[in-house]
């Protein structure tokens, strides 16, 4: 899950949270659903500080807003200050699991460039481009291939300085503050345009923004790996009394062991959240429902782009197509975690829900979700494998062989990612590759 670029509030900048001035809290009563009296947070954890003063100064906060401090917080957010992939962090993506993963994506950018824009020049913008493994991967696939590693340049949406700092190091291999640009100048702060701009050391020209809005219009690739999965949601609980939103209140002083804690509760009645988001189909039987607005604005903008200035996306990430509903979690050195113990200190994430992306898509054609198994054996990594292991050492043999399985066993990574795209195709029954299924092949027999 890397991070995905969105703007934080205007007080979340504030360095000390004690004593923030808030609205006065509503009087209203809201229903408990949890508590977590075996579980603690530690005292000193100055991002509970602040969210135990909102709540108490203004009443519960939507799970959305929950997320947002959690993980893009200035001060204590999860992503801003530290390296939060790999083995010594809390959870590992796949690009950091065998770079045939990157390879594959960037050999699907050159096919769809080669079909419809070729000879143009293409923008790879990246959405929470992690370490940047990501894109080293499919930049170093471009050098192969001349006629578009030329017309290539690299914008990533980044708003964390530290993992801004890790991706310069690894797509430059140097080091630089991450404040400065290029120029040695202090990096923007607010406003239009990028904070930090450098060479790769492939020779293309990267930039870094802090949103997609301060990305330049244009032809270009759109890429999502395990970014609208961090994306903050609304969750909707159905009871006796109709549909709720689920909250985030804190116990008071007189809980167990006098110590306050966050916990679940739910909306006595209809939100503004529920009456904007929560739709609800005939035959829906579920009784949990999450919806992601960023995620469907994201989508919305991206579609916008394609169908003015051309070009195609991409979004991989773990999902569903509207079967699920209860999946909020947080995880923590690679296992579970409470999400609402020690805020900051684990990832908080839930399952992005596919079919609403293809409501959210305008004016353009859209194909999966497909697994992530059926969609890279599709683009070849099965023969990238075999080339792999041919000019390895013995010795490197079982790290390819369990990078592939990894990525591909439907009992690991295989099933539960999914691959979305979005583009104009050149002519109706045109399908992008590593997309065409048998049930495809079939029809056209």
């Amino acid at each position: 899950m890397s991070l995905r670029g969105f703007r934080t509030e205007n007080e979340a900048v504030l360095k000390e949270f004690p004593g923030i001035t808030l609205p006065a809290r509503a009087a209203v009563d809201f229903f408990s659903i949890s508590h977590h009296a075996g579980y603690s947070t530690t005292t000193d954890n100055k991002l509970f500080q602040y969210l135990q003063a909102r709540i108490k100064a203004s009443g519960p906060i939507s799970v959305a807003d929950y997320m947002k401090a959690v993980l893009t917080n200035p001060v204590s957010g999860y992503y801003m200050h530290r390296d939060v992939f790999g083995s010594k962090g809390d959870f590992i993506t796949s690009p950091e699991i065998s770079q045939m993963f990157g390879e594959m994506i960037g050999i699907w950018c050159v096919n769809e460039w080669t079909n419809l824009c070729s000879g143009s020049k293409i923008q790879i913008v990246e959405l929470g481009p992690g370490r940047g493994t990501l894109a080293e991967d499919m930049l170093r696939v471009f050098t192969q291939f001349p006629d578009i590693s030329k017309q290539v340049s690299l914008h990533l949406v980044e708003i964390s300085p530290a993992l801004s700092q890790l991706q310069s190091e690894r797509l430059t291999d140097k080091s630089r503050p991450a404040d400065l640009t290029d120029t040695g100048e202090p990096a923007q702060v607010q406003g239009l345009g990028p904070y930090r701009q450098e060479t790769s050391k492939y020779g293309h020209e990267i930039s870094w923004y802090r949103a997609l809005e301060d990305v330049p219009k244009g032809l270009s690739f759109y890429l999502a790996h395990e970014f609208l999965d961090a994306l903050p949601i609304h969750k909707f609980q159905k009871t006796e009394r109709g549909w709720s939103e689920v909250m985030v209140d804190i116990t008071d002083d007189s809980s167990p062991g006098g110590v306050p804690s966050l916990r679940f509760v739910l909306s006595p009645g209809r939100t503004s959240a529920s009456t904007s988001f929560l739709k609800v189909g005939a035959g829906d039987g579920r009784d949990h429902i999450e919806v992601c607005p960023l995620a469907g604005k994201t989508v919305q903008e991206v579609s916008k782009r394609i169908q003015e200035h051309g070009g195609f996306a991409l979004f991989a990430d773990y999902g569903h197509s509207g079967e699920k509903g209860d999946t909020f979690r947080a995880f923590r050195q690679h296992e579970l975690h409470d999400p609402l113990v020690d805020p900051g200190s684990a990832d908080i994430t839930a399952d992005v829900d596919f079919s609403y992306l293809k409501q959210c898509a305008e004016g353009v054609s859209t194909f999966g979700p497909i697994t992530q198994q059926n969609f890279l054996l599709n683009m070849g990594i099965g023969v990238r494998l075999q080339m792999l292991l041919q000019k390895a050492k013995q010795e490197h043999w079982k790290s390819l062989l369990t990078g592939y399985d990894m990525l591909t066993n439907p009992n690991k990574m295989g099933e539960r990612f999914k691959f979305f795209a979005m583009m104009n195709p050149p002519f109706p029954d045109y399908v992008p590759a590593g997309f065409v299924t048998p049930d495809f092949l079939k029809e056209q027999r």
